[in-house]
């Protein structure tokens, strides 16, 4: 929800996230599948909103939730859905990219979706007043960071340590990018990949999607309570 990376290599596409929350944030229902629609949607579930930061269907379309768009933004007193619902909805959609045209964002708090199809990358972005769709090559190597939790300098900061992560890792495999998101810069606890700040603000959990031709699998790692589990699917 607060780090997200994406790499790939050959056929294998790893996207890896990190999720700081509040520590008065009840933690997630372990990774499960739950039919959403006409989909089977598999993903951690937010108990407070019903909805999550990480998503995967039957298809491998792969929907990871940010925190905040491009910039930092004042937080009203009242939206009227969870930004975790509305990434369920664009990920259970027939269409994922069509969906997002025609969503209905008006009072939704602003977030960024990384949304990883088999041969298509986008950035999904709602700052509050407008929507925005940017594609990627799926060929790159990302990371994005919230601008709710990290100020501009800090995400430039941690764009180093990624880019100099691939530096020695050139092809990184899944353990490696858990790696990553575990220990990079595991002695800041304000701004590092893993945080702790006063005991307020900590990293839950970290979650991984791998695809690689037609298997797609699921890592969960609970940070609070040291479990970790994982789902395997297998697309036609």
């Amino acid at each position: 929800m607060c780090t997200v990376t994406y790499v790939r290599h050959g056929e294998c596409t790893i996207l890896t996230s990190n999720r700081d929350e509040h520590k008065n944030r009840p933690a997630a229902i372990y990774p499960q599948a739950y039919l959403i629609g006409n989909k089977e949607i598999t993903f951690p579930k937010d108990p407070l909103g019903g909805g999550s930061w990480f998503a995967i269907d039957g298809n491998a379309t792969v929907g990871v939730l940010l925190n905040g768009a491009a910039d930092r933004h004042v937080a009203q007193p009242f939206y009227r859905k969870s930004r975790g619902l509305v990434l369920l909805d664009i990920v259970a959609a027939e269409s994922s990219v069509t969906t997002w045209a025609d969503y209905d964002l008006d009072e939704i708090e602003p977030f960024t979706i990384i949304l990883s199809l088999t041969d298509n990358l986008y950035q999904l972005r709602w700052d509050g007043l407008k929507k925005e769709i940017q594609e990627l090559s799926v060929n790159a190597h990302y990371i994005w960071s919230s601008s709710t939790l990290y100020a501009p300098e800090v995400r430039q900061e941690r764009e180093l340590w990624f880019r100099d992560f691939l530096e020695q890792n050139r092809l990184p495999d899944p353990e490696d990018m858990r790696f990553f998101h575990s220990n990079t810069a595991r002695d800041n606890r304000e701004n590092g990949l893993v945080i702790n700040r006063g005991n307020i603000i900590k990293t839950f959990s970290i979650t991984q999607a791998v695809r690689l031709r037609n298997n797609t699998e699921m890592f969960h790692r609970d940070l609070l309570q040291e479990q970790t589990c994982a789902n395997s699917f297998t697309t036609v």
